[in-house]
């Protein structure tokens, strides 16, 4: 134990008699390691983002589109439709097991006194707000009857106010235009925050869909989706079951003929992507671990050098009584030092510039403490696999020639 002691010390002295090269030599492994933990940091911040709007969006909810069909043997984009009867149907014929709600939308302008702005506006059912679990700061939801009168009612989201210069509680009550046609807001909703790209219900308005389809967009009545809504996700696989029965049925569409609609859910595609966000997130590792092994090549090269450097030193100590076993163990342990170091440098670059790039870019990250001890492990090895061959070099040096050497 005291052999080894006075090894690590003699090890430490020389890696400290040339700090400046050691610390060149070990900033390869640094790079290499802060790479390796930035990389992983985006996959990983990227997935649990992902994963957040897919909980937002609700793992118990499906989504039906519109699908294709065949004219002719050519499939054709846009030739079939949604209709509220479709949604109707479903919910008529679940037995109460799906909570409907058909979806239409478009940009309107939307202005207020002096202040005007272009949003998403969302045409639904009062079902919608329950499925996605959406809360009130003032007012009240629509309801089916306002739906059924095409009554030009909103309930706005918890960003619209302030695009319109005013808060909350003052536009409650009051009339906007939406389109050019006056609109009273019934509700202001709280913050929801970003479900997706695709799903900012705190900048969108929401309106009786056919309020929407009759006399905002035409009267043209194309439903964009429809979702329906589970009590839990164990009830999925009845219900597409109940959904694909349904809408057959609508369609007339015959067993065993393609059906002219698509049903998804947020959960397939959340294994779809994080599927995906696994496969670059490796590969990046995989590109940034690559300067690891450079580092490892640049260790090998500085070590051969100091083992020429210090012939003299190697024979003089063999001379003494040092047997080849210490010698091998001496240049080893500057190795693995050198790696070491080059390491916990790199892990706290890593970290920091994950940080930096949370806090400058606002990209999500999040530092899998998985990859940091890879990280870590993957530099001892390098230290240990490019440190043997420098080691035996020196553990091999004949004490004559080497107490010879100039």
């Amino acid at each position: 134990m005291r052999l080894l002691v006075e090894i690590v010390i003699v090890a430490l002295a020389a890696i400290r008699a040339n700090a400046l090269r050691s610390i060149l030599t070990a900033l390869g492994i640094i790079i290499g390691v802060a790479a390796v933990i930035a990389m992983v940091a985006l996959g990983e911040g990227a997935q649990q983002r992902v994963e957040n709007q897919i909980q937002a969006l609700g793992t118990n909810v499906l989504t039906i589109r519109p699908g294709q069909q065949m004219w002719g043997g050519v499939r054709r984009d846009g030739t079939t439709q949604l209709t509220q009867e479709d949604a109707t149907a479903l919910r008529n014929g679940s037995d109460g097991l799906l909570r409907i709600a058909p979806e239409v939308s478009s940009r309107q302008q939307v202005t207020y006194l002096r202040y005007n702005s272009n949003n998403q506006i969302v045409g639904t059912w009062p079902e919608y707000f329950d499925i996605y679990n959406m809360a009130l700061q003032v007012g009240r939801w629509f309801n089916q009857g306002e739906v059924q009168g095409r009554r030009r009612v909103t309930v706005v989201g918890s960003k619209v106010p302030e695009e319109l210069g005013t808060i909350p509680e003052l536009l409650l009550g009051q009339t906007i235009q939406i389109g050019g046609q006056p609109f009273e807001v019934i509700g202001v909703m709280e913050e929801k925050g970003e479900a997706s790209r695709w799903f900012t219900p705190d900048e969108n308005l929401f309106v009786p869909v056919t309020t929407a389809i009759y006399r905002l967009f035409g009267g043209r009545e194309r439903l964009g989706a429809i979702y329906a809504a589970t009590p839990t996700p164990n009830e999925l696989d009845r219900a597409y079951g109940i959904i694909d029965r349904v809408l057959r049925r609508e369609h007339r569409i015959r067993p065993g003929e393609e059906a002219d609609f698509n049903i998804s859910n947020s959960a397939d595609f959340l294994a779809t992507f994080n599927e995906t966000n696994q496969t670059f997130t490796y590969l990046l590792a995989g590109i940034a671990a690559v300067s690891l092994l450079v580092g490892g090549i640049g260790i090998m090269n500085i070590m051969l050098v100091s083992v020429t450097e210090r012939t003299r030193e190697i024979g003089t100590r063999k001379a003494l009584g040092a047997t080849r076993k210490a010698i091998l163990l001496q240049f080893l342990i500057e190795a693995l030092v050198l790696c070491i170091i080059g390491g916990i440098l790199g892990i706290a670059a890593g970290v920091g510039g994950a940080k930096a790039l949370s806090t400058f870019a606002e990209w999500d990250t999040v530092v899998a403490m998985e990859a940091v001890y890879a990280a870590l492990g993957f530099s001892v090895a390098i230290g240990l696999f490019f440190g043997i061959w420098p080691a035996q070099r020196a553990a091999r040096l004949n004490p004559i020639e080497a107490l010879r050497y100039e």
